[in-house]
């Protein structure tokens, strides 16, 4: 479903991605962790291309991400993207928030597009906040909705880049548990986290990066039980500790 091929990134002199071959299959969650600055966020930015490349290919079901332009935009909506700061259009309802893109981007009957949005909505436990402004809910509440807006599209894969690091510690399970009854569904996944809870109850594979590298990938189990690099090592000895 996605695939990287010797995908190099510099930010001026920093060399943020070195070397990246990665792939995702469809229906797999692969939940990416490692140090702040080791380059999670910036590699999944890069798979809609919020952030550009500088060498390398992306591929999105077997397409090549377009530079930019129309393709651009329409391989985009394929791919759903959940932030840390949630991003809602502040002016609109929660239920405009989730029709919005439908209606613009894929062209969907309001009527129908509403129907949609609130089944997702209650899907992921929101549906009474359909009429209310995004600043009337809660930060998971928020989270959640964008969710639900990212769902809308139907999007063959979904991006989340620390999607609970803004939140407070009783909404961060609200947030995992409706991710990780988006992963039992089968959809595909590619999850940057600091929570290590999730990445063992969710994920098929977890990617550990280091200075911009992919330095190692395993199951989950293996991973926490057994990790193979000095740098997982260190990594899993600080944060596991705690």
């Amino acid at each position: 479903m996605v695939a990287m091929r010797g995908v190099q990134k510099w930010f001026g002199e920093l060399h943020v991605l070195r070397d990246i071959d990665f792939e995702v299959a469809p229906g797999e969650v692969v939940v990416v962790i490692g140090p702040s600055g080791s380059g999670k966020s910036t590699l999944c930015r890069t798979i809609n291309r919020l952030e550009t490349i500088d060498e390398g290919t992306i591929e999105v079901d077997g397409k090549k991400l377009p530079a930019e332009g129309k393709q651009l935009a329409e391989l985009r909506a394929d791919v759903g993207m959940v932030f840390q700061s949630f991003n809602l259009f502040a002016h609109k309802t929660v239920l405009e928030n989730v029709t919005l893109g439908p209606i613009k981007v894929r062209g969907v009957k309001k009527a129908d597009a509403e129907k949609r949005a609130h089944e997702l909505l209650e899907r992921v436990g929101v549906e009474a906040q359909a009429g209310k402004l995004p600043a009337q809910l809660s930060g998971g509440q928020q989270q959640r909705v964008a969710i639900a807006r990212a769902l809308a599209m139907d999007p063959k894969v979904m991006l989340f880049d620390e999607p609970t690091s803004a939140l407070d510690p009783e909404m961060i399970k609200e947030v995992l548990d409706t991710m990780i009854d988006l992963a039992k569904g089968g959809m595909t996944m590619i999850v940057v986290t600091h929570e290590m809870g999730f990445a063992r109850t969710a994920a098929d594979r977890v990617v550990f990066m280091s200075d911009g590298r992919i330095v190692e990938e395993n199951t989950p189990e293996e991973f926490f039980t057994n990790p193979q690099s000095d740098r997982a090592k260190d990594f899993l000895g600080k944060i596991l500790k705690h």
